[in-house]
């Protein structure tokens, strides 16, 4: 058990730097294409990105979309 939690601890800040990233690159390009449909960086995003993943990236813009409509 204990050989996991350093295991854990890396693949979560890895997801949750990646998912600031897509967040990143996703709010550029759709600012680019003039969709005004952004996700904040903020504690509660990296949190979903870090647990969630890509997922949890991907729920986070349709939320933003729902809003939106």
């Amino acid at each position: 058990m204990t050989e996991q939690k350093p295991h854990l601890l890396v693949n979560f800040i890895v997801r949750a730097i990646v998912g600031v990233a897509m967040i990143f690159f996703v709010n550029e390009f759709l600012s680019s294409q003039g969709i005004s449909v952004q996700v904040g960086m903020n504690p509660v995003t990296v949190l979903t990105s870090g647990i969630l993943g890509t997922p949890g990236v991907a729920l986070l813009y349709g939320i933003s979309f729902y809003q939106f409509l």
